[in-house]
């Protein structure tokens, strides 16, 4: 096939003189509707692709006869054009040319057609034309930019395919401004009533759009799996009993299915595959593909901020669909392969950090700007909050090394719209090095593992002492006190989306992935997870009656620790994968919530504890500080804000810090917080004992006497099923308590 396009282009098998191009703009990048100097409507097209000898705009009509146009200009290795004529709702991609020369890291093929990096909607799928997707046959070989079965396997990805890839990929939708598919622009959210929650006062809320919507009896069955499902009322009104202040949404960017789902007759459930960083995935659109869904995700995010609740993106910058050398050329690979990925030392291949195939080479200006504008567009035009950046680490290594000084992270840092705005790091990747929980910079806050490990493995008897459990309750100091960083830079989280749900990790030991297709070979075998005595669902009225205890306990740690909790959704009405610890392939009732545990009696009480105990966090200040503890005496008072407690009542030594045991006591003083509100006056609260005790057997407890308090009322015993009422009479100072076997209780102190 010849490198450079043809002078004429094909328009329904009719010839289209390439002079309709304008020279057009070089920004900004992508696709943009607008009216040129003549008063003429049209768009301009225009595309970084540094290395590549020509490129072609590809129009298709509704019958996807495709008509091609080549860009002609060029300005700082951007090619654009200007069409007359093209509007919203034109379905569109790139055909670039150029050396097919793997061995060098050149991947040029016009045969390939190429989804724009910076599409804003996109329309159909990956192999649409064999319905491959849940059919279980292969991914079109027309998709790959090599011959995908070519019997030499030492070469195999060397060999060009020259196929039209055109019938068997999704087109780029052009999208206008205001009223022309739905969608909105920039202006258009200066009336948003954002809710911006401090991080202190943030409860967060990891959703799956179409799981948490599939099987709402209260939603219209159209709108089920949607972005409009998620805006309806009967999610929204769930959202705001339970007290969430943030949805982060798994990824919702554009993504793409892979191949050995596909022949396996799955498909890609969570979404960490993306191949348009501008588009909304189209797989959650109700209302349309040809650009609807933008105006469908905005009207989305309207309804969560008037519902106050901020919308958080799990966005993941660090690798794309197209996997290693042997996988699709759907975009990137085919505009510059070499100006995109970064290359191993053998230029044929990808260096992977993120463990699917490749790496986005982020410190290339053009890669970083990709990224950037991305971002900036999701916060300006679509209205998000926030984002949580899968395998963080990733970007910010240089050359080779994660390095808190690169290009990525400084960018972030003076950018006036991205440093406002939430920034949830996922603190590792699989690469050398990779793992820097604690050592991202202020602006962050991060996925805590330490304590998600921390909380498991004290309530299933694996920790010798509680010296770990104190860092962990109190915000994690050892990991972020330096820096000017604050206790909110720690997300505590016990549960996520990746790994067992809260319910499977006090029913399973082992993991049971059999339905993914891999030989139970996928997810972590480190679950640090308790059957509580019998592994898997059983009747045993004792067995379950000790799981629903330590869910409770599970949940009211969470929520009593300093820091910024996550909850995963279902979590809170005891939802189940039935032991899948992967259920990323799982889109089936596996891995979406089941709305019936809500309405069931066994598993509505957890539901309420969980508002229960959100409602105590956000009406309280000092279970959600803006600072760390000193430890030390402040305000009038005179007593300590944090202090520890043995099971005997008094304050712990360092030597009780190392001593056998899992009982611990946190006195949290609300009479001597060191911070301040907005006019400067001290910030004066409740006091609150939260004795956590995780040894099988029953023990007493002695309250600790005054000044700490004169007397203490009982808030949340998790041994109970219904919790404590007003009228049970307090505690007083100095005397015990029983504390029943694995077990939490929160007391509010009466003051002297």
């Amino acid at each position: 096939m010849s490198s450079a396009p043809e002078q004429e282009a094909v328009q329904g098998g009719a010839l289209a003189p390439p002079a309709a191009v304008r020279p057009g703009s070089p920004t900004p990048l992508g696709a943009h509707y607008r009216t040129g100097p003549d008063g003429v409507t049209g768009t301009n097209f225009a595309l970084w692709a540094g290395g590549a000898e020509a490129v072609e705009v590809c129009l298709f009509d509704d019958e996807d006869r495709e008509s091609r146009h080549p860009l002609t200009e060029l300005t700082h290795e951007i090619w654009h054009g200007f069409l007359p004529g093209v509007h919203p709702g034109q379905r569109y991609g790139y055909r670039v040319h150029g050396r097919w020369d793997p061995w060098t890291g050149a991947r040029w093929n016009p045969a390939k057609l190429l989804l724009d990096p910076y599409a804003r909607a996109v329309d159909g799928d990956f192999g649409t034309r064999t319905e491959s997707v849940g059919a279980g046959r292969a991914l079109p070989a027309q998709l790959y930019g090599h011959v995908r079965d070519w019997p030499e396997q030492r070469v195999a990805d060397t060999v060009r395919d020259d196929r039209d890839s055109a019938p068997y990929v999704p087109k780029g939708v052009v999208v206008g401004g205001t009223g022309a598919d739905g969608g909105e622009d920039d202006d258009a959210w200066r009336d948003d009533r954002r809710p911006k929650t401090p991080w202190p006062d943030s409860i967060l809320y990891e959703l799956h759009v179409r799981g948490f919507t599939m099987r709402h009896p209260g939603i219209p069955e159209r709108l089920r799996g949607t972005y409009a499902g998620l805006a309806h009322p009967a999610a929204l009104d769930h959202l705001v009993r339970l007290g969430i202040t943030a949805v982060e949404l798994l990824p919702v960017h554009q993504f793409a299915h892979e191949d050995h789902l596909v022949r396996r007759g799955l498909r890609n459930y969570w979404g960490y595959n993306s191949i348009g960083y501008f588009a909304p995935h189209a797989g959650y659109a109700a209302t349309g593909t040809r650009g609807q869904q933008v105006g469908e995700f905005q009207r989305m995010v309207r309804a969560l901020h008037d519902a106050g609740i901020e919308v958080i993106l799990d966005v993941v910058y660090n690798h794309t669909a197209e996997a290693g050398e042997r996988g699709p050329t759907l975009s990137l690979r085919g505009i510059d392969n070499r100006g995109y990925y970064r290359l191993s030392g053998d230029a044929r291949r990808y260096a992977d950090y993120t463990g699917c195939g490749n790496t986005l080479h982020v410190v290339q200006p053009h890669v970083l700007r990709l990224i950037t504008d991305s971002l900036r567009y999701w916060v300006t035009e679509m209205g998000v909050d926030g984002f949580r950046f899968d395998l963080a680490a990733a970007l910010a290594r240089s050359l080779h090394d994660v390095d808190m000084l690169s290009p990525f992270l400084a960018v972030i840092a003076q950018d006036p719209v991205l440093r406002r705005v939430k920034l949830i790091a996922e603190p590792w990747d699989v690469g050398s090095g990779g793992y820097q929980v604690g050592a991202f910079p202020p602006l962050w806050t991060e996925w805590n593992d330490r304590y998600r490990d921390t909380v498991r493995d004290f309530w299933r008897g694996a920790q010798h002492d509680v010296r770990d459990l104190g860092y962990r309750l109190s915000g994690s100091s050892d990991l972020y006190a330096w820096g000017g960083r604050r206790p909110y830079a720690s997300v505590n989280f016990i549960t996520a989306h990746d790994g067992f749900t809260l319910r499977d990790l006090v029913t399973y030991e082992h993991k049971r992935n059999g339905d993914n297709g891999e030989g139970n070979r996928d997810g972590t075998h480190d679950n640090r997870s308790w059957n509580c005595g019998t592994e898997g669902e059983t009747d045993d009225p004792a067995v379950t009656a000790l799981r629903h205890r330590q869910l409770r306990n599970f949940l009211t740690t969470l929520l009593l620790s300093t820091g910024v909790p996550m909850l995963v959704a279902g979590d809170e009405m005891g939802r189940t994968q039935h032991g899948n610890n992967n259920a990323y392939c799982q889109d089936n009732p596996t891995g979406w919530v089941d709305w019936s545990l809500l309405t069931d009696p066994r598993w509505r009480p957890l539901a309420d504890l969980a508002a229960r105990l959100i409602a105590l966090r956000r009406a309280h200040p000092v279970l959600r500080r803006r600072a760390f503890f000193s430890g030390r005496p402040q305000g009038r008072g005179g007593l300590r804000d944090l202090a520890w407690f043995t099971a005997g009542g008094t304050e712990m030594t360092e030597a009780d810090w190392y001593a056998p045991g899992a009982t611990l006591g946190m006195y949290l003083s609300g009479n001597d917080i060191s911070q301040r509100d907005a006019l400067g006056d001290r910030i004066v609260d409740d006091s609150f004992l939260a004795v956590l005790h995780a040894e099988a057997h029953p023990r007493p407890f002695v309250l600790p006497g005054p000044p700490w308090a004169r007397a203490y009322e009982l808030l949340v015993d998790t041994a109970r099923e219904e919790q404590p009422g007003a009228a049970e009479a307090p505690y007083p100072a100095g005397g015990e308590v029983g504390l029943p076997g694995r077990s939490v209780l929160l007391f509010r102190a009466v003051p002297g």
